[in-house]
């Protein structure tokens, strides 16, 4: 990248930067929504006790289905809301991904008894949205 003696960036540099941190915050925003609306099916699912889910006897947290399944459904929108948010472009919505990232990757962490597949994704997920919306907010701060 070119410098001038200050050493800030000369032409498309800065350019360049902004443009990968909306993309990045894009990425986070899209696996947010995405994200979000499998984790509101998952509740409705839990809720209507669907046969997919194990019920495990001697688990550390004893929560039923139903109120796992409406933990899920509540975290679930307020996920696909704050990844909407995320396209305006807002420092606010940036942080409340990230901390509904992590309560997500928390909520699966415990969820795995249930249905270990998909919790294991969705911690995935949840990893590469906290990864792609600190890189977008260190690429804004070069």
């Amino acid at each position: 990248m070119a410098t001038h003696a200050g050493g800030a960036p000369v032409g498309n540099a800065s350019r360049n930067h902004s443009t990968a941190a909306a993309g990045w915050t894009v990425f986070a925003a899209v696996l947010m929504i995405f994200g979000g609306i499998m984790a509101i099916f998952e509740g409705v699912s839990a809720i209507a006790k669907d046969t997919v889910f194990v019920t495990t006897p001697h688990y550390v947290f004893q929560f039923n289905l139903t109120g796992w399944g409406v933990i899920h459904l509540v975290l679930g929108i307020v996920v696909a809301l704050a990844g909407a948010a995320l396209f305006t472009g807002a420092v606010w919505a940036r942080v409340v991904g990230i901390v509904l990232a992590g309560l997500s990757m928390l909520a699966n962490f415990i969820w795995l008894p249930h249905f270990p597949v998909w919790a294991i994704v969705v911690i995935a997920l949840d990893a590469f949205i906290i990864w792609a919306l600190c890189h977008a907010h260190g690429v804004m701060e070069e």
